[in-house]
């Protein structure tokens, strides 16, 4: 992709201290040439916003296994409408049952990538989002 590397917050809301598969994704994601911020474990829903705006993210990557994936989701999404930052690309994965998808992409997250997904998928995914983005924003 030309022009600016790819922005992207790595983050882990919550008291979840299980980190594996957030690494994961983020050396993927850096590994594809985009620059990654992990913001660690136990991250405020405040702080990952704050964080990604602060960072000029193209996007949030959130991982969540703790079963409160719709309370973060809805946060963070209420945050970035109050700090007008909408166009910060939201995207996530961990434990989250297939039930729940529809009703957070409704909400407003652009994708939730579950177990077993080739991170070249999440890249992709990525790639054509912000490259969208950044065609409507030109």
């Amino acid at each position: 992709m030309k022009g600016r590397k790819i922005r992207v917050i790595v983050a882990k809301p919550g008291l979840d201290g299980h980190d594996r598969g957030a690494k994961v994704v983020a050396r993927a994601l850096r590994d594809a040439g985009m620059e990654v911020i992990y913001t660690g474990l136990r991250q405020t829903p405040e702080s990952i916003v704050e964080t990604a705006i602060q960072e000029d993210a193209d996007a949030i990557g959130v991982s969540i296994l703790s079963g409160a994936h719709e309370h973060y989701f809805r946060e963070i999404i209420r945050l970035l409408k109050e700090k007008n930052a909408e166009d910060i690309i939201l995207f996530g994965g961990g434990v989250i049952p297939e039930g729940d998808i529809p009703g957070l992409t409704g909400m407003g997250v652009g994708a939730v990538f579950g177990p077993g997904t080739p991170t070249s998928t999440c890249i992709e995914w990525l790639e054509s989002k912000v490259r969208e983005k950044r065609a409507a924003e030109s």
